[in-house]
């Protein structure tokens, strides 16, 4: 294993202390080997997050160039946007 060096504020060392103290953690490297473990996962998310914002971006400019597009009043948009999210409550609650 590399062997890195590290500069932790005092609160950042005191949580470390705290959770080593807590018997939770044997050492301070199993603390900071978990919270890059956290990082990788939300890094993870992000990047999921961040593709499938890129498509639905893509899908959308393609829809608009294929002059697939609807106006809106501002009332219309509300109403739409409001059975949208009715929808996709219910798919998510469904799977």
């Amino acid at each position: 294993m590399a062997t890195r060096n590290i500069v932790l504020t005092d609160h950042q060392s005191q949580v470390v202390d705290h959770l080593v103290a807590s018997g939770r953690y044997q050492n301070a490297s199993e603390v900071l080997r978990a919270g890059l473990r956290m990082v990788e996962e939300a890094e993870s998310r992000y990047v999921t997050k961040m593709n499938d914002l890129r498509a639905a971006i893509d899908a959308g400019q393609e829809d608009l160039e294929a002059g697939r597009t609807r106006t809106f009043t501002g009332d219309e948009f509300a109403t739409y946007l409001s059975k949208r999210s009715e929808q996709a409550i219910r798919k998510k609650r469904d799977t």
